[in-house]
Formats: C-alpha cells, structure tokens, sequence
C-alpha cells in the first residue's frame, strides 16, 4: 500500500517536531521543513535564548527522530522570507514522493517586530512579518493544493491562534500578543474558510488549528517557565497539538470540524488523543 505523505513546516522543534514524530507513527512519510537543517545554526531573525545561543532543535534531529519510530523523512532548508526556497521545497518533494497528501502550515515568523507595543511597530517589520505569515505561507498553500487537485484531493491544517479571532487578555510585554502577530495570524485564519468553500468539491479539506499556550523552545525562550499567559491559561506539550493534527488527518469524523477553529487542547481532552494528559492534577485543579 502506498504511503501517504505529510509535508510540515517549522519541522526543527516545537510543535513541527512533535507533529513529525506523530505523523511517522500514522504511517506517512513526512517532509520535513524549515531554515535548521544542523543545530546551533544561526539566521537572521530569529529567536534566541536567554544567553544568545540559537534555541535548541534541527531538521538533522527531527529526521532521527522520525526513523526512531519506524517513519521515513525527507528533510529541506525553506525559509519563509525566500519564495525561491519554498518553490525548490516543493518541487523537491514532488520529485522524492510523488505527491503531497497532507500540508501542516506549522511555520511562522519569529524575530524582530512581530510582538511589539503599537507605538513601537516598525512598518519595515511589519511587512516582513506578512511576509512570512500571510504572502509566503499563501504561496506555499497554493503550489501544494495544485499537486492535491491533481491528485483527487488532501488536507491542509494551519495552526492558527487566539491572536488571529479576540483581543489580547493582557499587553504584549505581559505576555499577550502585538499588532503584527495578531493581524498577520488573522489574516491566514481566513484562508482555510476560503479552500474549502472553493475547492471542496474538488477533495480539499482545510482546517485552522489552535494549540493554546504550548510549551515549545520559542515560548520558553520569549517568555519563560512561569509566564502570566501559561498561567492564566495553562500549557500543554508539543506532543498534544501534534496529536490533533494527526486525528484531524486520519479520522473521518474531522469533517464535522471544517468551517470551526479546532482548539487542540479541549480535543484532546474529549477525546483522550495523548494517553496520561492531562495529569491527573491538572484535571482535578
């Protein structure tokens, strides 16, 4: 039997990884995305630790990760901010596998100017963070969904945001979220709407994911272990989206949810995708 594939974005930590390692265990060979191909490399924007050093995380050990559970993975540099890198990406991947079955748009723009005060936005940053949000992940989207027509169908799921539908609970440097993040999230938000108005006849399924507060590299980094939105919200690991896109790709029953924005963490819950989450405390508290 032919092996689906699974393409995802922001492959070299977080929730790029976990999502990885979940789709290997579903059986499909993943592709696997983003500017870290070797650790400790560094790029221009990007998030650094609290010492300087590069947070931790690289395609190199998404890829191992990925064999360690029976998968096989193709692994591309693609950057965001270089339209050329995505077309080679996937051109590449076509040319390994032959086809695209699944699109996680997991990859988003970090550095300077996606969460600042609005009195301190920068217009300069602001279009580089549409940029990467909105034009190149619609880009991406596009030159996949034509592979997907062509091939009777598939499933697009962006993970979306709180930023992208309500107001911040708090200001940014509190731990809520600025203009360009927010405005950048909502706008792709309304994309998946759009394919499956459009293109729903034609076998394409697209989803908005929201993950919540996850406990990823970049959080820890941007807001460390005690931050006021994890504690006002609670965090969930990686592995629980993750767990998510991997049901909304493989169960019929995902249908019910296009048209909604998938909120990971109470799913999982419903539905107890990631056995031993929540821990018992947590679901006590």
């Amino acid at each position: 039997m032919e092996r689906k594939v699974a393409f995802i974005t922001g492959a070299s930590r977080g929730i790029g990884r976990a999502t990885a390692v979940a789709m290997a265990e579903a059986g499909y060979n993943v592709v696997l995305t983003a500017r870290t191909l070797k650790e400790g490399e560094k790029h221009q924007h990007m998030v650094l630790t609290p010492n300087g050093k590069p947070l931790p995380g690289s395609l190199e050990e998404t890829a191992q990760m990925v064999r360690s559970h029976g998968g096989e993975s193709f692994t591309i540099r693609m950057d965001l901010l270089d339209i050329q890198s995505i077309d080679n990406a996937v051109e590449s991947a076509i040319t390994q596998w032959g086809q695209i079955d699944v699109l996680v748009n997991n990859a988003t723009f970090q550095g300077v100017g996606l969460n600042v005060p609005f009195q301190e936005q920068n217009l300069d940053d602001l279009k580089r963070v549409f940029d990467a949000n909105v034009f190149s992940s619609f880009h991406l989207t596009q030159r996949v969904v034509m592979n997907m027509i062509q091939r009777g169908g598939g499933i697009i799921i962006s993970l979306t945001t709180g930023g992208a539908e309500y107001d911040p609970p708090m200001p940014v440097l509190k731990g809520g979220w600025g203009f360009g993040y927010g405005a950048s999230k909502a706008a792709f938000h309304r994309l998946a709407g759009i394919l499956n108005a459009e293109l729903g006849e034609k076998g394409i399924r697209a989803f908005n994911l929201q993950p919540g507060v996850v406990t990823t590299e970049a959080l820890l980094a941007t807001m460390g272990e005690n931050s006021e939105m994890a504690f006002a919200y609670g965090s969930a690991p990686p592995e629980v989206p993750a767990a998510v896109i991997r049901w909304l790709a493989t169960d019929s029953e995902a249908v019910e949810l296009l048209g909604k924005t998938v909120h990971a963490q109470s799913l999982a819950r419903k539905r107890g995708l990631v056995p031993g989450w929540p821990p018992p405390e947590a679901t006590q508290a």
